[in-house]
């Protein structure tokens, strides 16, 4: 029920009389929006109280609701929560046993050419793969030497010349012969007819 504004002066001035009747005092006039401004925070003040209670007594009605649901259904739980863990750990086994391990195998394919030189007759140089490969007396001399096993340094101590120079040549004769290594560019020597 609202009470106006005449109301509440009438209710000031019953409080003030009543006052003043007990005790002979002579009471303090209270203004109406003061008035208001008291009731509202009192009702605020405990509304926020009751409040609370009934939120700490709902809270605490569940947990004992929990509980109880817990204590009447233990197995249950206990047998939901054992099957769960076994599921993951069998699926976990599962796709750890079956997985295919991917293996990666390199295999280097030598192949080996027999060629077939005629023993009777004598070595003759393939002059016309020599002018088409470019390669130097010097060249020729080199893969000669490669071809009977000489290291670098032997052919250098052989040719009279540095370390350095028959690494060059080397490098040169095993671009012109599409050689990588050593035994490479003594075969395609061979199947040319530059070496014996």
């Amino acid at each position: 029920m609202e009470v106006g504004e005449d109301g509440l002066q009438v209710l000031c001035k019953r409080r003030e009389q009543a006052l003043g009747q007990a005790g002979g005092l002579r009471a303090r006039p209270i203004q109406p929006l003061t008035f208001i401004t008291h009731v509202k925070k009192n009702v605020l003040i405990y509304g926020l109280i009751y409040g609370l209670c009934g939120g700490l007594l709902i809270a605490a009605l569940k947990v004992i609701e929990y509980r109880f649901v817990v204590v009447e259904h233990s197995i249950e739980i206990y047998g939901g929560l054992t099957a769960l863990v076994f599921a993951a750990l069998g699926i976990w086994l599962g796709l750890k046993l079956t997985r295919k391990e991917q293996v990666i195998i390199e295999r280097q394919l030598i192949v080996e050419k027999e060629v077939l030189v005629p023993a009777d007759a004598p070595f003759a140089l393939n002059q016309r793969r020599l002018e088409e490969l470019s390669i130097t007396k010097r060249e020729l001399e080199i893969l000669g030497l490669i071809a009977l096993g000489l290291s670098n340094r032997e052919i250098a101590e052989k040719l009279f010349v540095s370390e350095n120079t028959v690494k060059t040549h080397s490098s040169r004769l095993f671009d012109k012969l599409s050689a990588r290594r050593r035994t490479q560019a003594v075969q395609r020597g061979k199947e040319l007819g530059l070496i014996p």
